[in-house]
């Protein structure tokens, strides 16, 4: 219980910060990948420090991974959070559950995972979920307005941002076996935060200071948000814990229609609710495997 409830809260505590983020307006991407970033490395600072493990933070055997992490990692938060600024926050949010989709298909493909027919089907029929929230916006050659075409900008990003978060969580799999969850997450935000600042010649601006203090509470939620999401797969199996990620649906439809008066259409309620599927029962037969990959070795031990 103490894991979902860690959970919830880092999903709660998610969906703010993205909120904080798509409220600064006319703050580009790149501008909110450096702050998100560079804010969040005091908390989780701070969190290495209240359990004395700052240094062991800092070790690591493989520092060009991280640098590869942080690079498609800044990519897919650049891309993520300019769709938050031109889509509705619940639309954002339900086309990036297409990243543990993609996942699966490419493990399958690059690193010649064996995926059976359960896994394969939940796939296809999540992409399918995507393609339905997608293709409202996909109208490039229907004439619309101007800000019609951001919106068709923003479910394009959205997407790119989700298959290049599924590149980087393939990284972190390679990355856990030699490395610390918070080694990881620590350098994560130190790469990012340098690797965005090289967006300052495609146009930063002066954030007002509302836009600042959006900015800067936006990178604190992010870090402790982090903390909150990884410790929770202390107390608790991932395949109990994941699910609860869908809960940030919930979140951003009551955020987006209070904050932002934002209703949802029906093909994105009917495509989020294919996708969330999808990927629950993707969970569920990850969970599953794992447990006959356990036997296995217990069977085999002498």
């Amino acid at each position: 219980m103490r894991g979902i409830l860690l959970k919830v809260g880092s999903v709660c505590i998610f969906v703010v910060m993205s909120a904080l983020l798509k409220a600064t307006g006319t703050v580009p991407a790149g501008q909110l990948v450096f702050y998100r970033c560079f804010f969040a490395i005091v908390p989780v600072i701070a969190y290495l420090l209240w359990r004395r493990q700052l240094a062991a933070g800092f070790r690591t055997a493989n520092p060009l991974g991280h640098v590869l992490r942080g690079l498609t990692g800044v990519i897919s938060m650049g891309l993520s959070f300019y769709a938050l600024t031109k889509l509705p926050l619940p639309e954002a949010i339900a086309i990036g559950y297409a990243s543990p989709l993609l996942i699966v298909l490419f493990s399958a493909i690059m690193l010649k995972e064996q995926v059976h027919l359960i896994r394969w089907s939940a796939v296809l029929v999540g992409l399918v979920g995507v393609a339905i929230m997608l293709w409202p916006r996909l109208t490039l050659f229907s004439g619309q307005s101007v800000l019609g075409w951001d919106e068709t900008m923003g479910a394009i990003a959205a997407l790119g941002g989700a298959v290049c978060a599924a590149f980087a969580m393939m990284q972190v799999r390679r990355l856990v076996q030699t490395e610390r969850t918070e080694t990881i997450v620590l350098y994560f935000f130190i790469s990012a935060s340098i690797i965005s600042l090289t967006t300052v010649p495609f146009g930063w601006v002066w954030p007002s200071p509302q836009q600042a203090m959006f900015l800067i509470l936006a990178g604190f939620a992010g870090g402790i948000a982090q903390i909150m999401m990884t410790a929770s797969y202390r107390h608790a199996d991932m395949s109990v814990i994941a699910p609860f990620e869908y809960t940030s649906l919930l979140l951003g439809l009551l955020v987006g229609y209070f904050a932002f008066g934002e209703i949802p259409t029906l093909p994105m309620l009917v495509g989020a609710a294919i996708v969330i599927a999808s990927g629950i029962v993707v969970i569920l037969r990850e969970h599953r495997l794992g447990l006959d990959r356990i036997k296995s070795r217990e069977a085999s031990t002498p």
